[in-house]
């Protein structure tokens, strides 16, 4: 959500940022709504203070007058009362609308309407040249029993079920990426996959993306999709020191998407399912573009980092405006290398909103001089499974189907070689 003053006083620069992000709002019926709610708060507060005075002047006058200012009090109540609920209707309509203006993009973005106008940054690592015909994810897995194919009778379509060293080494990845973040200075935290209705607002999941997200029947919970949604909720209404700033989490929960619209895409084994694990990199901190700056180089470098511990080639993509979503100030995508398909896809994605966010959930702190702001929010994937599994089985698997463990993760498995399942 955009300060509604800035919307005011800037018309074209959002305008703009509306086409720019190929957005379906009238600005223009906006702008108009807020000077009639403009309009019609001041008739309510001429209307309370005629009522006032004529409620001071009914001792004061003989009794013979006292009926009349009397009914004329009681109409202006009625008046009053009839307006407060245009009112309170008008500034619904105008709050929707306002729950549907873009942050304006980064300079910087790349201008074009989908991913086909991203920006390849750079590449890191070169994809792996196999002496032998290499297997694609879904035969590895089969091939060493790795993956129970009866879980779709039992829980559906775009459902997984891991075994044998595959289901350890996905834990194992997930408590890396725990382990990594803490070493950064983030707090752990392990979190709720469902929350209200107001979190998904808070984020901008809501109203626009409500078609990804499954509501849990007879409650007002709805599953999340990333632990983004809960840790931008947690400090909602607080106000916050600056001193406290920043707050960094890093959030691990098992995480749903309804996977609306895209039936027919990577319907086949663990690229895009219903149910995945995810650690979600999130900070809170100070409303400065400088310190925004920072906070999102210190996300990006995690994620990369994390990347080179896992030996996966990558490249870095700066997103577009059309591709980054309303809310998004900046973004930028990591991709890692499928050899089975010949290109790079999504595993990362790092995000600054600036105060976006923080004006939909009411995240606040104190600064130097006294003064209440709004803060400034950010998100990055640390780690999410199983899609990075696919990454890891393909460009590591060895001659014999079997598939070598990347050295920061012997660790957690005990092993420098994932066995096939008895």
């Amino acid at each position: 959500m955009l300060d509604l003053r800035y919307i005011r006083t800037h018309p074209e620069e959002v305008r703009k940022a509306i086409a720019l992000k190929g957005l379906s709002l009238d600005l223009d019926a906006l702008l108009a709504l807020d000077q009639e709610v403009l309009r019609l708060k001041q008739e309510l507060q001429a209307l309370q203070e005629k009522r006032n005075q004529t409620a001071k002047q009914v001792p004061m006058v003989p009794p013979t007058e006292r009926e009349r200012l009397i009914a004329e009090g009681r109409a202006l109540g009625e008046r009053i009362k009839t307006l407060e609920e245009v009112l309170k209707a008008k500034q619904e309509e105008l709050e929707a609308l306002l729950l549907k203006v873009p942050q304006l993009p980064w300079p910087g973005a790349p201008v074009g309407p989908d991913d086909s106008a991203n920006v390849e940054v750079r590449r890191v690592g070169r994809p792996p040249e196999f002496p032998f015909p290499p297997l694609d994810h879904v035969a590895l897995l089969e091939k060493n029993g790795w993956w129970e194919p009866r879980i779709s009778k039992v829980s559906g379509s775009r459902s997984y079920a891991l075994k044998g060293d595959l289901a350890l080494y996905e834990m194992a990845l997930l408590r890396f990426a725990l382990d990594f973040m803490v070493r950064k200075g983030f707090t752990p935290m392990t979190l709720p996959s469902y929350a209200r209705a107001f979190a998904f607002f808070g984020t901008g999941h809501f109203p626009a993306g409500r078609d990804q997200v499954w509501a849990i029947a007879e409650t007002d919970l709805y599953l999340t999709g990333t632990a983004e949604v809960v840790l931008n909720a947690l400090h909602a209404g607080e106000i916050l020191e600056k001193k406290d700033l920043p707050r960094l989490y890093a959030g691990f929960a098992p995480a749903f998407r309804s996977e609306a619209g895209s039936f027919g895409k990577d319907v086949r084994g663990l690229m895009r399912v219903h149910q995945f694990m995810k650690v979600e990199q999130y900070a809170l901190v100070e409303a400065s573009l400088e310190e925004s700056d920072r906070a999102f180089d210190l996300l990006l470098q995690n994620s990369e980092e994390i990347l080179q511990a896992l030996e996966l080639p990558y490249r870095v993509v700066e997103v577009s405006t059309g591709d980054m979503g309303p809310g998004k100030w900046r973004q930028v995508d990591l991709e890692a290398w499928v050899p089975s398909e010949g290109r790079y896809r999504e595993t990362h994605s790092c995000s600054a909103l600036l105060d976006w966010q923080a004006r939909r959930a009411n995240l606040r702190y104190r600064d130097e001089e006294g003064r209440i702001r709004y803060a400034y929010t950010l998100n990055n994937t640390a780690l999410a499974t199983p899609r990075i599994l696919v990454m890891l089985l393909e460009n590591h698997q060895l001659k014999d189907g079997k598939v070598r463990v990347p050295e920061a993760l012997v660790p957690y498995m005990g092993k420098g070689v994932l066995e096939p399942c008895g």
